[in-house]
């Protein structure tokens, strides 16, 4: 059972960045890690993926913008954020997946973050 914990969420002028960290509680070395988020009224949307390997995977909308990134040896994975838009406003959540897929489809990511909101607005 792998626990994980969202922080670094806040308000954020256009433009600007914010870096998300996930803090898993047991060693991720071998899962593929997602990052989902939910505006509301609006279904759940993949925002990106790594994979065991570091290779990585994003959704059209923040591609160039978005980076995730990985640190194993503190069992933590990054969701860098840049040039945001009130379009990326919504709560974000982290995932992993133990099979490795690092899916775009929500149900294949065993575990799941409580969520940490993003607001960016001026």
């Amino acid at each position: 059972q792998v626990q994980l914990v969202e922080s670094g969420g806040g308000l954020v002028q256009p433009g600007g960045s914010l870096r998300l960290s996930c803090a898993a509680s047991g060693r991720i070395t071998m899962y593929a890690m997602g990052w989902f988020r939910q505006a509301p009224g609006k279904s759940r949307e993949f925002v990106g993926a790594i994979s065991w390997s570091g290779v990585t995977y994003y959704a059209d909308s923040v591609r160039g913008r978005f980076t995730i990134s990985r640190d194993n040896a503190k069992n933590t994975v990054y969701l860098q954020m840049n040039s945001l838009k009130p379009d990326d406003t919504a709560v974000y959540y982290c995932t992993a997946d133990k099979l490795g897929r690092a899916s775009r489809t929500f149900n294949e990511y065993e575990y799941w973050g409580q969520g940490t909101q993003v607001t960016v607005s001026s």
